[in-house]
C-alpha cells in the first residue's frame, strides 16, 4: 500500500515537473515574440500584450477617428499594391513604392468642380469675351456656359461646353429658372464633386475657390453662399395652403456652391423639370428656389461665406491686400447709389478705358505671368 502511495506521488511530481517545463518554455518563446514585434513597429511590450487575441484600437492623442480610418484604408491600398505589383516599381523622385489614395478620401481638385456661368445672347460680346479672356482660361473644362442662342464664336472658344438651353432671353423669373433647371440637371451627368455657380458679371479665383472646398466634405449636405440681403427670404408656399415660409438663400449674383450630396438629395425637387415647378411654387427666381429647396424642403442651413461678392454691395471698400484672397468678384457700370460705378478699386495694370470693370488688372494682379498681361505688368525675376 505504501509503495502504490510512493509511486502515486513520484508521478504526479513528475508531471507537474513537466507541465511547468513546457509553460517556461512557451512563455520564454512569446517573450520574445513581443519583444521582436516591439522593435519591428515601435509599441510598447505592454501594449502588445494588452492587445492579445483581440486587439481594441488605439489612437494618438488628438486624432480623430476620420484620421485614422484615412490611414488605415492607406495602409490597405498600400499593402495590396505591394501584393501584385512587379518587383522594382517605384516611384521614379522618392524611390518608394507608389502608393495611391483612395479617391474618397484624397482632396479636391479643381477638376472635381462644376462652374455653370448663366448668360444671355446680348452679353456674349460685352461680358462672356472678357470672362473667357481671363478666368476661364484657366478652368476651361470644368466651365460649362448656359446661354439663349448658338454663338459661333463662342461655341469656337468652348466647343460642347456651350449650352444652348433654348430658354427665353428674358431676365424673368420663368427664363431665369429654366436655365437654372438646365444646369443642374447637366451637373447630375457628370462626375463631379461640387455644383458651382456664378453669373456672367463675375470673376471667379479659382485657386480661392478649390482652397475654400476643401475645408468641406463633397458627400455632405453643403451649401455655400452669401445672401444679398440681411434677412431671410418670406414668401408664401402654395403647396401648403399658401402657408408663410422663410429661408436664406445664397444670391446667384455672388455666386454659389452646393456639395454632390445635397445635390442628389435635391433629384425629387430640381430634376427632369421639377425645378421650374419649384420655382411656380413660391414665384420666386431661381436662386430663391434653391434657397427654398436645399433650407427648408430638405431643412440644409446655409453656409455664409463672406468672400463671395456680388454688384449688390460697394465693391471699392474691398482692400487691395484683400483682393487675391476673395472667390467672386463683381461689378456694375450703371449709377450706384450716387456713384457712376460699382468696381473693385484697383488702378493699376489698365486704363479704365481699356478696362472699365477692373477684371483685366484683377487677372494680372493674380495671374502677372499670362499672355493678357504681357507689356502691361512688370514681370518679377
Amino acid at each position: 500500500m505504501r509503495l502504490s502511495c510512493r509511486r502515486l506521488a513520484l508521478g504526479l511530481s513528475a508531471g507537474a515537473f513537466l507541465c511547468l517545463w513546457l509553460f517556461l518554455t512557451g512563455f520564454q518563446q512569446d517573450l520574445a515574440a513581443g519583444r521582436m514585434a516591439t522593435q519591428g513597429d515601435g509599441s510598447s511590450g505592454n501594449e502588445r500584450w494588452a492587445l492579445g487575441k483581440h486587439p481594441r484600437k488605439i489612437s494618438s492623442v488628438g486624432r480623430s477617428v476620420e484620421d485614422d480610418y484615412r490611414e488605415n484604408e492607406i495602409k490597405k491600398t498600400s499593402r495590396t499594391q505591394s501584393k501584385h505589383s512587379k518587383p522594382g516599381n517605384r516611384s521614379p523622385s522618392s524611390g518608394q513604392n507608389t502608393v495611391s489614395v483612395p479617391d474618397r478620401l484624397r482632396k479636391t481638385e479643381l477638376r472635381d468642380v462644376f462652374i455653370g456661368v448663366k448668360t444671355t445672347e446680348k452679353y456674349h460680346r460685352q461680358r462672356m469675351d472678357l470672362l473667357m479672356d481671363t478666368w476661364v482660361s484657366l478652368a476651361k473644362d470644368q466651365t460649362f456656359v448656359f446661354t439663349d442662342s448658338d454663338d459661333q464664336q463662342l461655341r469656337s472658344r468652348l466647343g460642347d461646353h456651350l449650352i444652348n438651353t433654348n430658354c427665353s432671353s428674358s431676365h424673368m423669373r420663368q427664363a431665369l429658372c429654366c436655365k437654372m433647371a438646365v444646369e443642374y440637371d447637366m451637373f447630375l451627368q457628370q462626375d463631379k464633386r461640387w455644383f458651382c455657380h456664378v453669373d456672367d458679371d463675375n470673376y471667379l479665383n479659382v485657386h480661392e475657390l478649390v482652397k475654400m472646398l476643401n475645408q468641406y466634405k463633397h458627400t455632405d449636405d453643403v451649401y455655400l453662399g452669401r445672401p444679398s440681403i440681411n434677412h431671410p427670404m418670406e414668401t408664401y408656399d402654395r403647396h401648403e395652403n399658401m402657408q408663410k415660409v422663410n429661408f436664406w438663400f445664397a444670391t446667384g449674383g455672388a455666386g454659389f456652391c452646393i456639395s454632390k450630396g445635397l445635390a442628389l438629395k435635391m433629384i425629387p425637387y430640381a430634376s427632369g423639370g421639377k425645378f421650374m415647378s419649384s420655382c411656380e411654387r413660391i414665384r420666386l427666381p431661381d436662386d430663391c428656389t434653391l434657397g427654398f429647396i436645399i433650407e427648408r424642403l430638405l431643412r440644409v442651413k446655409l453656409v455664409q461665406i463672406q468672400q463671395f461678392h456680388s454688384h449688390l454691395e460697394w465693391l471699392k471698400f474691398i482692400k487691395k491686400e484683400e483682393l487675391p484672397h476673395q472667390i467672386s468678384l463683381s461689378y456694375g457700370l450703371t449709377p450706384y447709389r450716387g456713384s457712376a460705378r460699382n468696381i473693385i478699386g484697383l488702378d493699376e495694370v489698365f486704363s479704365e478705358s481699356d478696362d472699365p470693370t477692373r477684371f483685366k488688372s484683377l487677372h494680372c494682379l493674380l495671374y502677372p505671368y499670362v499672355d493678357l498681361c504681357s507689356g502691361h505688368v512688370k514681370r518679377r525675376r
